[in-house]
């Protein structure tokens, strides 16, 4: 029974999803069609900005179901927080989008267990991240979440599944889980905001910078990983 009033969930989550894009597109898409324009780009900020209050929530809502359902790309999101909210208000919105999704996940892991996560995500892909060496060592659990929450590119949604059946205090966890996405989120939110101004170069070194960063600590982090297997 539990099983499938989850099932019934996610496929509302999903729908929910969906309806909100497809209002979005259909309100939006005709202005995205010009944008390579100054006027077309005015005309996109207008609109987003007559969204208002109903814009946050949103972004909100998009961010918690994107992390419900890790199979729904969160990039798209966070660049349209930026385009709405700019850089920094973005990265607000979409912190507390995070910091909502997070708490709610963890605490329906910590009660329903196992089963809860396998209905959202698939079991191979959780047991292999829970048995790989970075979750060996228990006392070093909130350093290596930190990590791999902080590193763009790393399926974040995952470690959010996850951590509910590890040893970490959920405070702790919530402050983790939140604040260290702050590279891979700023980037996206400065290139929603940018894209509203024109800077297409920019956004191009901004990601560009991004990806480098991440093919850097993602190298740091399998060297060490080697090492420690020798």
């Amino acid at each position: 029974m539990q099983s499938r009033n989850i099932k019934i969930f996610k496929v509302i989550l999903l729908i929910i999803f969906i309806l909100i894009m497809v209002m979005l597109t259909t309100r939006l898409i005709p202005v995205f069609k010009s944008i390579s324009t100054e006027e077309g780009r005015n005309e996109l900020k207008n609109e987003i900005e007559d969204l208002g209050l109903e814009g946050v929530f949103i972004i909100i809502g998009l961010m918690v179901v994107q992390i419900f359902l890790p199979i729904l790309p969160g990039e798209p999101v966070e660049i349209l927080a930026g385009m709405s909210f700019g850089a920094i208000g973005g990265l607000m919105v979409i912190f507390l989008g995070s910091f909502l999704s997070s708490f709610i996940i963890f605490f329906a892991v910590r009660k329903f267990g196992r089963n809860f996560i396998y209905s959202f995500v698939e079991k191979e892909k959780i047991d292999k991240i829970e048995n790989s060496k970075w979750f060996a060592d228990t006392k070093r659990i909130d350093i290596i979440l930190f990590i791999l929450f902080f590193i763009p590119g790393t399926p974040k949604d995952l470690f959010v599944y996850l951590s509910g059946l590890l040893p970490i205090k959920p405070l702790k966890f919530l402050m983790i889980s939140t604040f260290a996405r702050f590279p891979s989120i700023i980037s996206s939110t400065i290139a929603g905001s940018n894209l509203l101004a024109g800077n297409w170069l920019f956004i191009i070194i901004t990601y560009l910078i991004t990806f480098l960063l991440a093919g850097f600590f993602i190298y740091l982090l399998n060297k060490k990983n080697k090492q420690s297997m020798i």
